[in-house]
């Protein structure tokens, strides 16, 4: 398994996943981190057919979800710019 597969096919861009290539990152704290359970609303499906939520504007992939779907969500990895999470309920 190559280090994207884990992620559902997303990454961090820039080199290995390592953000923007210069070596820092935000220090911007993430509206959600791992095992938090938020409702959230899909908004779009993405190409690889996650669908694609927010909170407070932070993006949340979510495998298995339609555009339309309201849902509840275990968030299981945060990275820096997105997050993936799992339906619940």
């Amino acid at each position: 398994m190559n280090q994207d597969e884990g992620m559902g096919g997303y990454s961090e861009g820039g080199r290995g996943g390592r953000g923007r290539g210069y070596g820092g990152f935000s220090s911007t704290p993430k509206p959600v981190k791992v095992g938090d359970e938020v409702d959230v609303k899909v908004e779009a499906v993405a190409s690889k057919g996650d669908g694609i939520a927010k909170k407070d504007g932070f993006v949340i992939f979510i495998k298995g979800a339609k555009e339309g779907d309201t849902i509840k969500v275990r968030i299981s990895e945060v990275k820096e710019r997105f997050a993936i999470g799992e339906i619940i309920s």
